[in-house]
């Protein structure tokens, strides 16, 4: 089969040849038709230090049919078209992922190839309002935006929402999550382009961030913001301290401005502020996420769709940073 085989950071991604694998015990074999872009696989080809003479295939996101089963699985799953939660090995408490926790993709072969195997406990039945590419485009970002949003930011109905650097797949899950749960949502982007998308999905307002004097326009057209969620960090960290309401939740899952260097500590604990960390999410939740996409008929933004081989094409367009939506790969 073809799979995108990852080496290291010193290494050039290429589609190579390699042995299809087998489904064993309570495994799925799965023919893939589509697989999504995260900026973890970029991540892992600029930053992963480890060597891996075999090859890791990565990738976290996949739609598809399941073709064969391990001995320990249901042959009456043979030809479902499936999406994949690539979630794996949570643990028992859903405060927090367990230390055996893991992300499909690395270190367990992921989603760039022709075929993945994988337990039957993490997938489940495509969403019948949307279409492969559609739903290959929703696990990773559509998780991380469901647990960011109502389990650490506890979104309730008409509050004010401010969402950072739109554009990216994640963040327009929150957006369109939001908006579906009737909350009042704003963003922030460095293109105006990109705000004018957003105010087409839902959003009533937004604010570049290039611009010196965002956060008082912010201030004065919004308030201040009950719930915002930020895949950012970075240096511009303590102006969200500075716009949220009290009583606010700021929730984080990304760290596309580098390290947050400055926090005000004053505004911090006088206006109550809850500050979260998040990272994917839990089976209920992913579970949780599907049911409000099919009972609000949400539909994931797709940027672009690439053929498999056009894969380096597909991480040139996410470095650029110029995608709005998740970017497709078509395996088959």
């Amino acid at each position: 089969m073809k799979a995108l085989l990852f080496h290291g950071k010193d290494y050039p991604i290429a589609i190579s040849e390699t042995k299809k694998p087998k489904p064993v015990n309570d495994q799925v074999l799965i023919r893939l038709h589509h697989a999504a872009l995260n900026h973890r696989d970029l991540w892992l080809i600029k930053e992963q230090a480890q060597h891996f003479p075999d090859g890791i295939i990565l990738g976290s996101d996949g739609c598809g049919v399941i073709e064969d089963v391990g001995e320990d699985a249901d042959s009456l799953l043979v030809g479902m078209e499936v999406v994949i939660n690539p979630s794996l090995e949570w643990g028992t408490n859903p405060v927090v992922q367990g230390d055996k926790f893991k992300i499909l993709g690395l270190p367990d072969h992921g989603t760039f190839a022709d075929y993945v195997v994988i337990s039957k406990k993490y997938v489940f039945e495509k969403p019948e309002h949307l279409t492969s590419a559609e739903s290959a485009a929703v696990p990773l970002s559509g998780l991380t935006a469901y647990r960011a949003l109502f389990s650490k930011g506890r979104l309730r109905a008409k509050e004010k929402v401010l969402i950072t650097g739109v554009g990216g797949g994640a963040a327009l899950f929150v957006l369109q999550f939001a908006v579906a749960y009737q909350a009042r949502v704003f963003v922030t982007s460095g293109s105006d382009e990109k705000i004018e998308k957003a105010k087409a999905l839902g959003a009533v307002g937004g604010f570049n961030y290039h611009d010196a004097e965002w956060v008082a326009k912010a201030q004065k057209e919004a308030g201040g913001f009950d719930v915002i969620i930020d895949s950012a960090g970075g240096d511009q960290f303590n102006k969200l301290i500075e716009l949220a309401l009290p009583g606010g939740r700021i929730v984080n899952f990304g760290r596309t401005a580098g390290n947050i260097s400055d926090v005000s500590t004053r505004l911090l604990y006088w206006k109550q502020l809850s500050i979260h960390g998040s990272t994917m999410g839990t089976r209920d939740e992913f579970l949780s996420m599907l049911d409000l996409m099919e009972s609000r008929n949400v539909k994931p933004v797709i940027d672009r769709e690439y053929l498999f081989d056009q894969i380096n094409d597909a991480f040139a367009r996410m470095e650029k940073g110029d995608q709005f939506g998740k970017i497709v790969l078509k395996i088959k």
